[in-house]
């Protein structure tokens, strides 16, 4: 799912050439029509859906409509890769506990759409990048991976959100090799990785 360039996409896209990083890219999904995301996964030979959500649409309504459009690719495990919608009641019904997103912060600090931005605002000096389970909350789910990055006195929210996408890119990588090779499960908010 992607709502913008697919830098993330990309880095997956180019991850799932290798037979040994043990994915395939069933779909890629955006609420956007046109972005440049959707135009990589097409130059891929990936399927591509757009599902918007009109201004003062009816989200549940969007979320049913997008639960659908997801489930019918019958994904294993759905990657918010620069998704900015938050998803609702249904999707997580039948995707809950089998959906990741990255996060530029470290998680629980500066949950929301604002991380880097918030991160320096606060006088932090360490950031980073946070991948974990999606669930009701915003930014609220069972952390898979953290990755920190140091916060220079001369860092922008532009140089700063640069350097966490490189940890986040890598790090999303990482746990989306591990979920598709490794067993796991979740007890009381740690992951366990089975083997």
């Amino acid at each position: 799912m992607i709502s913008g360039t697919g830098t993330l996409l990309q880095a997956l896209i180019d991850a799932a050439t290798d037979p040994a990083f043990g994915i395939e890219i069933v779909a890629v999904g955006s609420d956007r029509p046109g972005v440049e995301g959707l135009a990589r996964a097409e130059g891929a030979g990936i399927p591509t859906f757009v599902h918007p959500l009109a201004r003062g649409g009816d989200r549940a309504e969007w979320d049913r409509g997008l639960t659908a459009a997801v489930a019918a690719y019958d994904p294993d495990l759905v990657i918010s890769a620069g998704f900015l919608k938050l998803v609702g009641a249904d999707f997580l019904a039948r995707f809950g506990g089998r959906m990741i997103n990255t996060h530029p912060a470290l998680l629980p600090s500066f949950p929301g759409i604002h991380g880097p931005r918030d991160a320096i605002a606060y006088g932090v000096k360490v950031s980073g990048a946070t991948v974990f389970l999606v669930d009701e909350g915003v930014d609220t789910g069972v952390i898979l991976a953290q990755e920190s990055v140091r916060v220079s006195d001369d860092d922008t929210v532009e140089t700063l959100h640069e350097k966490i996408k490189v940890v986040e890119r890598a790090m999303l990588l990482d746990v989306t090799h591990d979920l598709a090779t490794r067993d796991w499960r979740v007890v009381d908010r740690k992951v366990h990785w089975l083997r």
